[in-house]
Protein backbone atom coordinates (compact mmCIF):
# COMPACT_ATOMS: atom_id res chain seq x y z
CA UNK A 1 0.00 0.00 0.00
CA UNK A 2 1.72 3.53 -1.15
CA UNK A 3 2.66 5.84 1.76
CA UNK A 4 1.80 2.55 4.41
CA UNK A 5 4.85 3.46 6.09
CA UNK A 6 3.46 7.34 6.80
CA UNK A 7 0.23 6.72 7.52
CA UNK A 8 1.57 4.04 9.58
CA UNK A 9 3.59 6.58 11.29
CA UNK A 10 1.13 9.11 11.88
CA UNK A 11 -1.43 6.62 13.59
CA UNK A 12 0.96 5.30 16.34
CA UNK A 13 1.33 9.45 16.92
CA UNK A 14 -2.33 10.16 17.31
CA UNK A 15 -2.30 7.36 19.56
CA UNK A 16 0.33 8.00 21.49
CA UNK A 17 0.25 11.97 21.79
CA UNK A 18 3.87 12.53 21.27
CA UNK A 19 6.69 12.28 18.70
CA UNK A 20 9.05 10.79 21.29
CA UNK A 21 6.84 8.30 22.07
CA UNK A 22 6.05 7.07 18.69
CA UNK A 23 9.49 6.71 17.83
CA UNK A 24 10.27 4.87 20.66
CA UNK A 25 7.71 2.46 19.75
CA UNK A 26 8.58 2.40 16.00
CA UNK A 27 12.05 1.91 16.80
CA UNK A 28 12.98 5.08 14.49
CA UNK A 29 14.46 8.76 15.35
CA UNK A 30 12.41 11.20 16.23
CA UNK A 31 13.13 13.49 13.15
CA UNK A 32 12.01 10.46 10.67
CA UNK A 33 8.79 10.48 12.53
CA UNK A 34 8.16 14.14 12.39
CA UNK A 35 9.44 13.89 8.60
CA UNK A 36 7.13 11.02 7.55
CA UNK A 37 3.96 13.02 8.88
CA UNK A 38 4.97 16.40 7.37
CA UNK A 39 5.48 14.10 3.66
CA UNK A 40 1.69 12.47 4.66
CA UNK A 41 0.11 15.89 5.45
CA UNK A 42 1.63 17.51 2.53
CA UNK A 43 0.37 14.10 0.16
CA UNK A 44 -2.94 14.94 1.79
CA UNK A 45 -3.24 18.72 1.69
CA UNK A 46 -4.42 18.89 4.83
CA UNK A 47 -3.09 19.27 8.66
CA UNK A 48 -3.60 16.10 10.85
CA UNK A 49 -2.26 17.53 14.48
CA UNK A 50 -2.09 20.54 15.86
CA UNK A 51 1.38 21.12 17.31
CA UNK A 52 1.87 22.10 20.89
CA UNK A 53 4.25 22.31 23.30
CA UNK A 54 2.96 18.97 25.22
CA UNK A 55 2.94 17.17 22.09
CA UNK A 56 0.63 16.37 19.09
CA UNK A 57 -3.10 16.97 18.91
CA UNK A 58 -5.13 15.30 16.22
CA UNK A 59 -7.31 17.35 14.26
CA UNK A 60 -10.78 16.22 12.81
CA UNK A 61 -8.76 14.59 9.93
CA UNK A 62 -6.15 13.43 12.22
CA UNK A 63 -8.79 12.05 14.51
CA UNK A 64 -10.44 9.94 11.49
CA UNK A 65 -6.87 8.49 10.81
CA UNK A 66 -6.82 7.39 14.66
CA UNK A 67 -10.27 5.74 13.70
CA UNK A 68 -8.86 3.83 11.00
CA UNK A 69 -5.89 2.78 12.26
CA UNK A 70 -7.31 1.26 15.10
CA UNK A 71 -9.68 -0.35 12.99
CA UNK A 72 -7.11 -1.94 11.17
CA UNK A 73 -4.81 -2.88 14.12
CA UNK A 74 -7.73 -4.89 15.18
CA UNK A 75 -8.26 -6.64 12.14
CA UNK A 76 -4.65 -7.80 11.99
CA UNK A 77 -4.54 -8.95 15.48
CA UNK A 78 -7.82 -10.42 15.17
CA UNK A 79 -5.68 -12.25 12.09
CA UNK A 80 -2.92 -13.15 13.53
CA UNK A 81 -4.57 -14.77 16.46
CA UNK A 82 -6.80 -16.64 14.31
CA UNK A 83 -4.13 -18.04 12.39
CA UNK A 84 -2.38 -19.11 15.21
CA UNK A 85 -5.02 -20.03 16.94
CA UNK A 86 -4.58 -18.49 19.92
CA UNK A 87 -8.33 -17.42 21.04
CA UNK A 88 -6.99 -15.88 24.02
CA UNK A 89 -4.14 -13.67 22.15
CA UNK A 90 -6.43 -10.47 22.23
CA UNK A 91 -3.78 -6.94 22.60
CA UNK A 92 -4.06 -3.73 22.06
CA UNK A 93 -6.56 -1.03 23.59
CA UNK A 94 -10.20 -0.72 24.78
CA UNK A 95 -11.65 1.99 25.45
CA UNK A 96 -14.96 1.58 27.66
CA UNK A 97 -17.27 4.83 28.82
CA UNK A 98 -19.92 5.47 31.02
CA UNK A 99 -21.61 7.35 33.20
CA UNK A 100 -19.85 7.37 36.97
CA UNK A 101 -22.77 6.42 38.77
CA UNK A 102 -23.15 2.53 37.05
CA UNK A 103 -19.51 1.95 37.60
CA UNK A 104 -20.24 -0.31 39.84
CA UNK A 105 -22.46 -2.51 37.53
CA UNK A 106 -19.81 -2.16 34.96
CA UNK A 107 -16.87 -2.94 36.72
CA UNK A 108 -17.12 -7.00 37.78
CA UNK A 109 -17.12 -7.44 33.67
CA UNK A 110 -14.00 -5.23 33.11
CA UNK A 111 -12.04 -7.54 35.82
CA UNK A 112 -13.55 -10.28 33.96
CA UNK A 113 -12.44 -9.46 30.70
CA UNK A 114 -8.96 -8.80 31.78
CA UNK A 115 -8.33 -11.91 33.83
CA UNK A 116 -9.11 -13.68 30.30
CA UNK A 117 -7.25 -10.82 28.00
CA UNK A 118 -4.61 -9.71 30.14
CA UNK A 119 -2.51 -8.30 27.36
CA UNK A 120 -5.56 -5.98 26.45
CA UNK A 121 -5.39 -2.24 27.97
CA UNK A 122 -8.96 -1.52 29.37
CA UNK A 123 -9.11 2.15 29.94
CA UNK A 124 -12.47 2.74 31.52
CA UNK A 125 -13.90 6.51 31.46
CA UNK A 126 -16.58 7.74 33.35
CA UNK A 127 -17.91 11.19 32.45
CA UNK A 128 -21.07 12.85 31.49
CA UNK A 129 -19.89 13.54 28.02
CA UNK A 130 -20.59 12.13 24.93
CA UNK A 131 -17.68 10.46 23.67
CA UNK A 132 -17.44 10.29 19.66
CA UNK A 133 -17.43 6.19 18.41
CA UNK A 134 -16.90 7.17 15.01
CA UNK A 135 -13.51 9.42 15.55
CA UNK A 136 -12.17 6.61 18.42
CA UNK A 137 -12.71 8.36 20.91
CA UNK A 138 -14.05 5.31 22.76
CA UNK A 139 -15.18 1.68 21.71
CA UNK A 140 -17.85 0.71 23.49
CA UNK A 141 -20.13 3.24 25.28
CA UNK A 142 -23.11 2.58 28.41
CA UNK A 143 -25.08 5.18 27.89
CA UNK A 144 -28.78 6.12 30.29
CA UNK A 145 -32.18 7.55 28.62
CA UNK A 146 -33.74 7.43 25.09
CA UNK A 147 -32.02 5.15 22.73
CA UNK A 148 -29.14 6.61 21.06
CA UNK A 149 -29.45 7.16 17.01
CA UNK A 150 -26.38 8.60 16.09
CA UNK A 151 -25.78 7.23 12.56
CA UNK A 152 -23.39 3.98 11.86
CA UNK A 153 -23.91 2.63 15.38
CA UNK A 154 -24.84 -0.64 16.65
CA UNK A 155 -27.42 0.20 19.88
CA UNK A 156 -28.68 -2.60 22.16
CA UNK A 157 -30.34 -2.65 25.46
CA UNK A 158 -28.34 -3.35 27.90
CA UNK A 159 -30.72 -3.28 31.05
CA UNK A 160 -33.12 -1.40 32.71
CA UNK A 161 -32.90 0.53 35.88
CA UNK A 162 -35.54 1.26 38.44
CA UNK A 163 -36.06 4.73 39.66
CA UNK A 164 -37.73 5.47 43.35
CA UNK A 165 -38.47 8.50 45.68
CA UNK A 166 -35.82 8.09 48.30
CA UNK A 167 -35.08 10.07 51.68
CA UNK A 168 -32.80 9.62 54.72
CA UNK A 169 -34.73 7.97 57.36
CA UNK A 170 -34.54 10.80 59.90
CA UNK A 171 -35.12 13.51 57.82
CA UNK A 172 -38.19 11.47 56.05
CA UNK A 173 -39.76 11.56 59.87
CA UNK A 174 -40.40 15.16 59.48
CA UNK A 175 -42.12 15.32 56.30
CA UNK A 176 -45.82 13.95 56.21
CA UNK A 177 -46.15 10.42 54.05
CA UNK A 178 -46.71 10.94 50.16
CA UNK A 179 -49.48 9.17 48.49
CA UNK A 180 -48.99 10.00 44.85
CA UNK A 181 -46.80 12.11 42.48
CA UNK A 182 -49.23 14.91 43.15
CA UNK A 183 -47.85 15.56 46.90
CA UNK A 184 -44.33 16.05 45.46
CA UNK A 185 -44.79 20.06 45.96
CA UNK A 186 -45.46 19.49 49.68
CA UNK A 187 -41.92 18.83 50.49
CA UNK A 188 -37.95 19.52 49.74
CA UNK A 189 -36.32 18.00 47.48
CA UNK A 190 -33.03 17.42 45.71
CA UNK A 191 -31.95 17.19 42.29
CA UNK A 192 -29.88 17.53 39.29
CA UNK A 193 -30.02 21.23 37.39
CA UNK A 194 -32.41 21.05 34.60
CA UNK A 195 -29.35 21.84 32.64
CA UNK A 196 -27.46 18.71 33.59
CA UNK A 197 -30.82 16.68 33.70
CA UNK A 198 -30.89 14.54 31.14
CA UNK A 199 -33.09 12.33 29.32
CA UNK A 200 -37.08 11.31 29.73
CA UNK A 201 -36.74 10.96 33.80
CA UNK A 202 -34.47 13.74 34.35
CA UNK A 203 -37.01 16.44 32.38
CA UNK A 204 -39.93 14.61 34.01
CA UNK A 205 -39.03 15.25 37.60
CA UNK A 206 -38.61 19.03 36.73
CA UNK A 207 -41.68 18.92 34.98
CA UNK A 208 -43.70 18.05 37.98
CA UNK A 209 -42.03 19.47 41.02
CA UNK A 210 -42.03 23.30 41.14
CA UNK A 211 -38.41 25.17 41.36
CA UNK A 212 -39.13 26.85 45.02
CA UNK A 213 -39.53 22.97 46.09
CA UNK A 214 -35.87 22.32 45.20
CA UNK A 215 -34.14 22.39 48.43
CA UNK A 216 -30.79 21.95 46.34
CA UNK A 217 -29.88 21.38 42.49
CA UNK A 218 -26.90 19.28 42.08
CA UNK A 219 -24.60 19.03 38.70
CA UNK A 220 -23.99 15.31 38.75
CA UNK A 221 -26.00 12.14 39.82
CA UNK A 222 -23.02 11.02 42.79
CA UNK A 223 -24.34 14.66 44.02
CA UNK A 224 -27.56 13.97 44.55
CA UNK A 225 -26.90 10.51 46.34
CA UNK A 226 -24.63 11.66 48.35
CA UNK A 227 -26.88 14.71 49.64
CA UNK A 228 -29.83 12.35 49.90
CA UNK A 229 -27.86 10.22 52.06
CA UNK A 230 -27.15 13.48 53.83
CA UNK A 231 -30.71 14.18 55.01
CA UNK A 232 -31.09 17.32 52.48
CA UNK A 233 -34.17 16.37 51.19
CA UNK A 234 -35.60 13.66 48.93
CA UNK A 235 -34.47 12.31 45.80
CA UNK A 236 -35.20 10.00 43.35
CA UNK A 237 -31.99 7.32 42.23
CA UNK A 238 -32.11 3.90 41.48
CA UNK A 239 -33.26 1.46 43.96
CA UNK A 240 -30.21 -1.17 43.68
CA UNK A 241 -28.10 1.71 44.78
CA UNK A 242 -30.34 1.88 48.20
CA UNK A 243 -30.68 -2.28 48.83
CA UNK A 244 -27.24 -2.09 51.47
CA UNK A 245 -28.43 1.10 52.81
CA UNK A 246 -30.46 0.41 55.75
CA UNK A 247 -30.65 4.51 56.42
CA UNK A 248 -32.48 5.09 53.11
CA UNK A 249 -36.42 4.95 53.11
CA UNK A 250 -38.88 4.75 50.05
CA UNK A 251 -41.37 7.40 50.37
CA UNK A 252 -43.36 7.33 47.68
CA UNK A 253 -44.53 3.92 45.94
CA UNK A 254 -42.75 3.28 42.96
CA UNK A 255 -44.42 3.24 40.24
CA UNK A 256 -43.29 0.48 36.83
CA UNK A 257 -43.06 3.27 34.70
CA UNK A 258 -39.98 5.10 36.32
CA UNK A 259 -37.46 2.90 34.71
CA UNK A 260 -34.19 4.46 32.84
CA UNK A 261 -32.94 2.20 30.08
CA UNK A 262 -29.18 1.74 29.33
CA UNK A 263 -27.88 1.16 26.06
CA UNK A 264 -24.43 -0.49 25.17
CA UNK A 265 -23.12 1.01 22.35
CA UNK A 266 -20.58 0.50 19.79
CA UNK A 267 -19.57 2.29 16.01
CA UNK A 268 -20.46 -0.48 13.12
CA UNK A 269 -16.89 -0.50 11.63
CA UNK A 270 -15.50 -2.23 14.84
CA UNK A 271 -18.46 -3.70 16.34
CA UNK A 272 -17.95 -7.26 14.98
CA UNK A 273 -13.94 -7.57 16.25
CA UNK A 274 -13.02 -9.69 18.25
CA UNK A 275 -11.93 -7.54 21.01
CA UNK A 276 -15.04 -5.73 21.20
CA UNK A 277 -17.24 -9.21 20.63
CA UNK A 278 -15.36 -11.16 23.49
CA UNK A 279 -16.21 -8.19 26.21
CA UNK A 280 -19.74 -7.54 24.90
CA UNK A 281 -20.28 -11.48 25.58
CA UNK A 282 -18.60 -11.02 29.30
CA UNK A 283 -21.37 -7.66 29.79
CA UNK A 284 -24.29 -9.47 27.91
CA UNK A 285 -24.03 -12.46 30.35
CA UNK A 286 -23.64 -10.60 33.26
CA UNK A 287 -26.59 -8.30 32.62
CA UNK A 288 -28.56 -11.16 31.55
CA UNK A 289 -29.15 -9.60 28.76
CA UNK A 290 -30.60 -10.93 25.32
CA UNK A 291 -29.26 -8.26 22.84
Amino acid sequence: MQYWSEIRTAYIVAKLGTVSAAAEKLALHRVTVMRQIDKLEALLGVKLFQRHARGYTPTEVGRDLLRIGQEIDDQIHSFVSRTKGGHSELTGELIITSLDEISPKLLPSIAQFQAKYPQVKVRFVTSDKLFRLETGEAHIAVRAGPKPEEPDNIVQLLFEEQIGAFAHKDFAETVPPLRSIEELNANNFVALDIGNAGGKFGHWVHERVQANNFKICLSNQNAVHAAIRAGIGIGFISASLVKTDNNLVEVLPSDPEWKVPFWVVTHVDLHRTRKIQSFLSILKSNFGSSA
